[in-house]
């Protein structure tokens, strides 16, 4: 194989018993007061109204466009649910409970972390549960948390010092919510050091994305970047070599020659592939052999090939073997 140039937990304690319900209250205040204007005849219409004393706009600052953060702020399903509590990288707000659940030992590990954390447990009907989960299926279970941290492309370009050299994923305009987090399951579990996500035309770390990736994305850096190929040109710049992976691509996915050093996956669309743009930014492109009768893979499938290809080819050059 010849390769590119060099560039320059422990277990929770279980509790003896679920906490108590407690039915929420809901208190009521009293309507704030709307005093009418002593408006008079023959009297000059007050600021801001229009013609004949009818209400008109008043001017004001103009709207602000408010930036999409990574999210995250709300996880749904058993595992995803406990690998939050147990990360402890970010503040859970509340957890969400179906009533008359069958006993299960995952629905006590929750129970008891999230009572070591000191996080509020509610219990509430199927029927509520089902209203507040963005899921098709949520397990009965529902957390409100912090926003997921945007770790930013310096960190993820750097790496820990000391650490493996930078593996990072990117995805170039997926937005199916399922794929995303099948894709960052297996990057956590192929020990992938930080992932790349567009701003813009791109899913973010949905609940949906959250149950599919069960868990992982509390342990997986992210960040969010204003356009990709900006991004390609500034991890080229620090370093990372940056391979494209496309039905067209120039060579085979098992010739690439990434070995150790750091390196960026970049992952296409569902259909469309890799945008132009994106496409001339990368150091080379690399595709996957395809022999049957269909003409590409899922993105999601896809990703996995590729990222334990690079895996296997880190694995021969440290001499643990492939895997």
């Amino acid at each position: 194989m010849s390769g590119p140039k060099k560039r320059g937990g422990k277990a929770p304690a279980k509790s003896p018993s679920r906490p108590a319900k407690s039915p929420a209250s809901r208190a009521g205040g009293p309507r704030a007061d709307r005093s009418k204007g002593p408006g008079s005849r023959g009297r000059a219409p007050a600021p801001g109204r229009g013609k004949g004393g009818a209400p008109g706009r008043r001017p004001g600052p103009p709207a602000q466009r408010t930036e999409r953060g990574l999210d995250g702020t709300q996880v749904e399903g058993r595992h995803a649910v406990r690998e939050l509590l147990l990360a402890g990288t970010r503040k859970v707000k509340e957890v969400l409970l179906a009533e008359q659940m069958d006993p299960a030992e995952i629905l006590d590990d929750i129970i008891d972390l999230a009572h070591d954390l000191k996080v509020p447990v509610r219990e509430i009907s199927k029927r509520r549960l089902d209203a507040e989960s963005r899921t098709e299926a949520s397990q009965g279970v529902v957390a409100h948390a912090a926003p997921l941290r945007d770790h930013g492309l310096d960190d993820l370009a750097t790496g820990a010092p000391g650490g493996p050299a930078p593996f990072l994923v990117a995805v170039d305009g997926v937005t199916d919510p399922g794929n995303l987090g099948a894709i960052i399951r297996t990057a956590e579990c192929a020990g992938v050091t930080g992932l790349l996500l567009p701003r813009h035309r791109a899913v973010h770390i949905t609940p949906t994305v959250t149950k599919a990736a069960a868990g992982a994305v509390e342990h997986v850096p992210m960040a969010l970047v204003g356009g990709l190929p900006t991004a390609i040109a500034d991890l080229k710049a620090r370093g990372v070599w940056v391979v494209g992976l496309d039905a067209g691509g120039d060579r085979s996915l098992h010739q690439m020659g990434v070995a150790d050093q750091p390196v960026c996956l970049v992952l296409g669309a569902e259909g469309e592939g890799l945008s132009r743009l994106v496409r001339q930014r990368c150091d080379e492109i690399v595709g996957i052999p395809l022999l049957g009768s269909l003409s590409s893979l899922n993105v999601a499938t896809a990703a996995a090939l590729a990222i334990y290809e690079v895996v296997r080819s880190r694995a021969d050059v440290s001499g643990r073997g492939g895997v």
